[in-house]
């Protein structure tokens, strides 16, 4: 056994990965139905949000690596126009997922307590400056992370300034309500993932929502799903370009065989003349058939008539000897 097909046993040993699965897999193709488009194109929101709270569970196509592999080989030499599925796809989850988020936000203002207007303008300003400081942070996590620390520095002062911000928006809001109302805590649904914010949530509560997974996750697949219709529109804008070019190439074939039809019967004469040429032609070429014929008819007439006179001739000639023997014996008989 080979040192490959070793290893390859070791994996199946350790994965637990099946024979017929294999053998399924490698019957399957990337263009085949049962295959997850978008897990060609790396957007599938099933392995997206895999191992946040919305976790969507296995999908029911089939999701396969090679299988991405194959197609991101195969795209480079033909267009198989994928992206059309996979946007349908994420249309019909962010549509759902929208649908969640306005039923959340009814639900909120059914058991919250009524404000007016004004003091609603407020505490919207509070979470809008609640969102931009928790993307900031998060933010600075990820260039820490990655040893921008320089970089971490100048985005942690805007930071302090979106702090400062709130602190101002909060003071607004608080005169503008009973303090025990103040004290109450007012919720709000996250348009991008439609989870619950607080409107005293910490630096670390936003930092850990807005910089999590499932946030990104939300954010990833939104981007996807406009940079797909951006490519679905381009393609299809392509298509009936091309579309439009063959119909005008047959149009004007078209008209190319009409205008030679219409100057066809505009030359009549010419095309009479043609045509008696052609008759001419005709004729003629009967005409020495004819005489061909005519000819060797006449060859063998003669040949037909030499032969029926040297036949008369010769038999003119045994008459005339058979005459003179039968003269020749009667005088010999007189004698």
């Amino acid at each position: 056994m080979s040192a490959q097909a070793q290893m390859r046993a070791m994996l199946d040993q350790l994965m637990g990965t099946s024979r017929d699965g294999d053998t399924t897999r490698q019957r399957i193709k990337f263009s085949d139905d049962r295959v997850c488009k978008s897990h060609l194109l790396n957007c599938c929101p099933h392995d997206v949000l895999s191992g946040t709270r919305m976790d969507l569970g296995e999908c029911l196509k089939v999701h396969d690596l090679a299988l991405r592999a194959d197609y991101e080989i195969a795209s480079k030499e033909q267009d198989f126009f994928f992206e059309l599925d996979a946007m349908d796809h994420l249309q019909s989850f962010i549509a759902d997922c929208d649908r969640r988020t306005e039923v959340a936000k009814k639900r909120l203002a059914e058991t919250q307590e009524e404000i007016s207007a004004e003091v609603a303008a407020k505490a919207e300003r509070v979470h809008e400056l609640n969102e931009e400081i928790g993307k900031l942070l998060a933010k600075v996590e990820q260039l820490g992370a990655e040893g921008n620390v320089e970089e971490s520095q100048k985005v942690m002062d805007e930071v302090e300034k979106a702090r400062a911000k709130k602190r101002e928006a909060e003071e607004v809001y608080r005169n503008s309500m009973p303090a025990s109302s103040f004290q109450q805590q007012k919720l709000r649904v996250c348009e991008v993932c439609s989870a619950y914010l607080g409107l005293h949530d910490n630096d670390r509560r936003l930092a850990d929502h807005f910089g999590g997974k499932l946030h990104l996750g939300f954010i990833e697949i939104r981007e996807k799903l406009e940079e797909l219709k951006r490519v679905v529109a381009e393609k299809q804008e392509k298509r009936n370009q091309e579309r439009l070019k063959r119909r005008e190439e047959r149009e004007r074939e078209e008209r190319e065989k009409l205008r030679r039809s219409r100057s066809h019967s505009k030359n009549p004469k010419r095309s009479r003349s043609r045509e008696h040429r052609r008759h001419r032609s005709r004729s003629m070429s009967r005409e020495r058939k004819r005489r061909t014929r005519s000819k060797s008819r006449e060859k063998r007439h003669r040949h037909r008539s030499r032969s029926s006179s040297r036949s008369r001739s010769r038999s003119h000639q045994r008459s005339r000897h058979s005459s003179r023997d039968r003269s020749r014996e009667r005088s010999k008989r007189r004698y």
